[in-house]
């Protein structure tokens, strides 16, 4: 793995410095070295880490990855049956019991990581991941968002979840503490951010919102922190105005990435720098190729389409997975056109990369496709809309129709005729929702990212959260 080299460095370096804290529990970097040494060496089986945060995770994580070990990580708030499944599939390509390791890296082209796509009944497809392409990953995303020791980085979302598993083992690289919570909680992240004097910021959007925000309403200011790295899902305006509000001193990130494919793309706003460009626009837009990476629009033939025309993402690069272990259906992870591809949708103009979501996801309405991220980024600029999801749901003869969820403002939000209002200029007739529905909640994933399956399953169950918009 990577990062064990490099832990080993930083116990001999800083041996009683902090490595790793989760709520009142801290580790040192000899700590961490100690316990996952002996781990490691003992031979237990570490090859399935399923467990919430703790620095525990970290240790069990680092054994379950010495030399050329090979471990998966499940969500522990996954269903008992779908854990039960994916475990059995884990066990096939896993041994009962792992001979003793040493805690040292293992050869750059072994898989050290069984990957899982997120899943909640349908099962959760398996892909591997080579050392190299994360040693590769490690040196250019920690240049390129300047992570070094000096910082603490604070990643309050679940362990299990790639983007955070990620930022755990980029600062086990770099020397960074890394900071967890055992749950998301608003309090406890800005106590982290105040009293524990966090640096840097990992997290996804939705949460960032929820930070600044409440930080903006309660006096809680960011101003120590100096970066916001987020991930997961589009960074939309409202929540960059808050957290520039909120923490003026921070570099906000924001990058576009798969965990099959490593990153893609990213862009930086930087602390004080205005926009240079329409809401419209940002909406879609996710930066430049990100460093080491070649992007490419291609058409269902692998042929690059003209830019500003919309096609299948694709991307060239060392970072990219060694393909699935199980569960591929053709609507993901593949090849196209000497790319990598996991079947985003998007389209390049001068020189950033747009993205409209997964191929999957699109609607069909009237024989017209439909992206919902479109018509999200479309509907956020409407007066009174805090946040917004939109579905497809069945339409008989028509296919589908678009519907739309809305978070209101706390004063009150737009009626259907506002809303409709809102998109005269900013959508196509066919791409606007035939029906709207008010939000008491955003529909969220455990890990924190928008569920638009969720969203419908709140409309056809009849759900209190959502409810027709009069």
């Amino acid at each position: 793995m990577p990062f064990l080299d490099r832990v080993t460095r930083w116990a001999d370096e800083r041996p009683q410095e902090t490595a790793v804290v989760c709520g009142n529990e801290q580790l040192s970097w000899g700590g961490l070295r100690a316990e996952a040494a002996a781990l490691a060496a003992s031979g237990a089986a570490t090859g399935i880490l399923r467990q919430g945060n703790g620095t525990d995770f970290a240790v069990r994580w680092a054994a379950g990855v010495a030399e050329e070990r090979t471990c998966a990580v499940l969500d522990p708030s996954w269903p008992g049956e779908v854990a039960a499944r994916v475990q059995d599939h884990c066990a096939e390509r896993l041994p009962a019991r792992h001979a003793p390791a040493r805690l040292r890296d293992g050869d750059p082209a072994s898989a050290f990581l069984i990957g899982l796509t997120s899943g909640t009944t349908a099962l959760p497809k398996g892909f591997t991941r080579s050392r190299r392409s994360w040693r590769r990953s490690f040196a250019a995303s920690a240049e390129h968002f300047g992570l070094g020791p000096q910082d603490r980085v604070l990643a309050p979302g679940p362990l299990s979840a790639s983007l955070n598993l990620y930022a755990l083992s980029e600062c086990l690289y770099a020397g960074a503490t890394f900071c967890t919570l055992p749950r998301f909680e608003v309090a406890a992240a800005h106590a982290e951010i105040t009293a524990g004097g966090a640096t840097r910021l990992v997290l996804v959007p939705t949460m960032l919102r929820v930070l600044a925000e409440r930080g903006l309403t309660t006096g809680v200011d960011a101003v120590g922190v100096t970066a916001i790295v987020c991930a997961g899902q589009k960074l939309d305006p409202t929540t960059l105005e808050a957290a520039r509000r909120w923490a003026p001193n921070a570099t906000i990130w924001e990058y576009y990435g798969a965990a099959e494919l490593g990153f893609i793309a990213a862009r930086c706003h930087r602390s004080g720098e205005a926009g240079g460009e329409s809401a419209e626009q940002s909406g879609t837009a996710v930066g430049a190729p990100f460093p080491g990476v070649e992007l490419a629009v291609l058409d269902e033939d692998g042929r690059p389409v003209p830019e500003g025309a919309t096609g299948t993402i694709g991307v060239r690069s060392d970072l990219v997975c060694d393909g699935y272990l199980w569960g591929d259906d053709g609507r993901a992870f593949g090849r196209l056109g000497g790319t990598a591809t996991v079947r985003d949708q998007g389209f390049l103009g001068n020189g950033q990369l747009h993205v409209l979501g997964r191929a999957a996801e699109m609607i069909n309405t009237g024989g017209h496709n439909v992206y919902p991220h479109e018509v999200e980024a479309a509907l956020a600029q409407v007066p009174g809309v805090v946040d917004v999801v939109v579905a497809g749901l069945p339409a008989g003869t028509r296919g589908q129709r678009i519907v739309a969820g809305i978070l209101p403002a706390d004063h009150g939000g737009p009626d259907q005729l506002r809303l409709r209002a809102g998109l005269e200029h900013r959508l196509a007739p066919a791409k606007r929702p035939q029906q709207y529905w008010e939000l008491q909640e955003l529909p969220l994933t455990d890990s924190g990212k928008l569920s638009r399956s969720l969203f419908r399953d709140w409309i056809l169950e009849g759900d209190h959260r959502a409810r027709p918009l009069g």
